[in-house]
């Protein structure tokens, strides 16, 4: 995911600091990733600038070793079969080897995966009875839902909060701009409207009993981005969860209301 010039960067500073014409200063670099998974994000760019930004498009490519690991670790820890196939499935999707439909879409196997007729039976097969269920932590933290848009999250979100007992709790975004004299070019009825890229949204709906998900480190590794918990009290300016997945599951911990301004806004 790295941009080129990133690494482009790296080598010139190490030459400097090293005295030493040799790439990267004659230091051995070891690089991981997969170029089957995300290209460097280039923000409101077209396919040409994500390839463009790609290490494969850097003069230092020519020099680069590859080294390929061929044993999935996870799957072989897990040592689950349906956890090998799906991987392997995967896999084939990636290197092209599935088939390709007429109209330029591939076509998956008809056991890759369940096929579910509306969200209402999606969120019954994998959450069931979450209404009692979801006082059982370790129920809850083998359970998510993942959805390609985040329109489809909220909607996800609010319909399972509902199906939890007790009242929604609303978190409203601050709604006003840093500098008083563009108070007029941004209404609050404008910002209220914003749907930010890694933000939650302006009008934050939890429930206790509600998992959650940090978008942010706060405390690594105890508290990063991805960590899973459940809500177990909501105060007005602090919300108590408690850690679903890692080292520190069943840990309690509090998370204060935190200003975050983007950067590109």
């Amino acid at each position: 995911m790295a941009h080129k010039h990133s690494l482009e960067a790296l080598n010139r500073i190490l030459k400097d600091i090293k005295n030493n014409d040799k790439l990267f200063g004659g230091t051995l670099l070891v690089l991981s990733g997969d170029f089957r998974q995300t290209l460097p994000v280039i923000p409101r760019s077209t396919y040409a600038d994500e390839i463009n930004a790609c290490l494969k498009s850097s003069t230092l490519w020519r020099n680069v070793e590859i080294v390929q690991l061929k044993v999935n670790m996870r799957v072989q820890m897990l040592q689950d079969p349906s956890a090998e196939t799906v991987s392997k499935q995967l896999l084939d999707i990636d290197d092209g080897k599935v088939t390709i439909a007429e109209t330029g879409y591939i076509k998956l196997a008809n056991d890759f995966c369940t096929i579910i007729d509306s969200q209402d039976a999606l969120i019954e097969q994998i959450f069931p009875d979450v209404h009692t269920n979801y006082i059982n932590l370790e129920w809850l933290a083998e359970r998510a839902m993942l959805a390609a848009k985040n329109v489809d999250v909220d909607i996800l979100n609010l319909k399972i909060q509902q199906l939890l007992p007790g009242d929604l709790v609303s978190y409203r975004s601050i709604d006003t701009v840093c500098d008083g004299t563009e108070a007029v070019n941004f209404p609050t009825e404008f910002l209220n409207s914003l749907d930010l890229p890694g933000m939650p949204p302006h009008n934050l709906q939890l429930k206790v009993g509600s998992p959650i998900i940090l978008l942010r480190n706060l405390n690594p590794p105890r508290l990063r981005n991805g960590t899973r918990l459940v809500i177990k009290k909501i105060m007005k300016k602090v919300i108590e969860g408690t850690i679903l997945n890692g080292k520190l599951r069943g840990e309690n911990i509090l998370i204060p209301r935190i200003p975050i301004i983007p950067t590109d806004h």
